[in-house]
């Protein structure tokens, strides 16, 4: 069941993308989710809540969070904050994973594999925070220059950045614990990406993960920081601001895209999630 994030982040001409976010301003939050790269994110002012798997956090200014491939994560507004960061996702390929050497075999081909533990959260108070901090301005000043020159230093940098993790002992490379809480709602989230224009139950979720109604509920809530309903209403949002930005559908239409059968509670749930209303949203959108 296909269920990770659909964008395309990287190329083999480009295996990287670079954002700058803005949040709530940008997007209301960034919902629970996972994609096949690496994430690394520049904390450049403001705080938000972060999910990574089992960790969750409030940043801050200058922190650095780093996400392997695969790990379920989000980003929600921390009370009436407004956080800016950077974003850059990358293929693994960036590392030299596919070489063969000895390097690559036994630092870096687990980093491809998902053969390893990661500290998520790096903070001013890290021992080597000031090196991190360096390779990782380096890695986002060469996304933004975005030229081939800029790309072999961005690998050099991407190296150095995982070498300091892997000796400082930010990178454990040893086969993860795969019983963690929020891995039991994967198929969950993953049933709700693809069926969120359908009329989905709490006990249709509850079924695709194996649990009673309940537990599922508390397992959710546990691991995804909301309920489902309310995630579900979170993920529809999310794709009717994509569809009011990219197509000429109306609300309407946009409404029903999403899975919504009520107009009103559709403009309802939009003004609350989104902060604005639908014909807001697109004439500040519109691509």
């Amino acid at each position: 069941m296909a269920s990770e994030e659909k964008k395309q982040h990287s190329s083999q001409l480009v295996p990287f993308s670079y954002y700058k976010s803005l949040i709530p301003d940008y997007f209301a939050n960034v919902p629970l989710h996972w994609h096949g790269e690496f994430e690394v994110n520049l904390v450049i002012e403001g705080c938000a809540e972060f999910i990574c798997g089992d960790n969750k956090f409030i940043s801050h200014e200058g922190d650095i969070i780093i996400i392997p491939p695969n790990m379920l994560h989000a980003v929600y507004p921390h009370q009436n904050h407004r956080q800016l960061y950077d974003t850059i996702v990358f293929s693994h390929e960036m590392l030299g994973t596919a070489e063969n050497n000895r390097c690559a075999a036994k630092c870096l081909k687990p980093l491809a594999c998902g053969d390893f533990e990661l500290n998520n959260l790096i903070t001013k108070e890290h021992s080597r925070y000031d090196e991190i901090r360096t390779a990782v301005e380096t890695i986002f000043s060469c996304a933004k220059g975005n030229t081939p020159l800029l790309d072999m230093l961005m690998k050099s940098e991407l190296l150095r950045l995982f070498w300091l993790l892997e000796t400082n002992g930010d990178i454990s490379l040893t086969a993860p614990n795969a019983t963690h809480r929020i891995e039991v709602i994967r198929p969950a989230i993953a049933y709700m990406n693809e069926n969120f224009f359908e009329n989905i139950t709490i006990e249709q979720l509850a079924e695709t993960v194996c649990l009673s109604k309940s537990y599922f509920m508390r397992r959710f809530r546990e691991a995804a920081g909301v309920g489902a309903i309310e995630y579900l209403s979170q993920l529809r949002i999310k794709k009717a601001c994509e569809i009011l930005s990219q197509t000429d559908k109306t609300a309407a239409e946009t409404a029903f895209a999403c899975g919504f059968r009520n107009l009103s509670n559709f403009n309802r749930l939009f003004r609350k999630i989104a902060g604005c209303t639908p014909k807001e949203y697109r004439r500040l959108n519109k691509a």
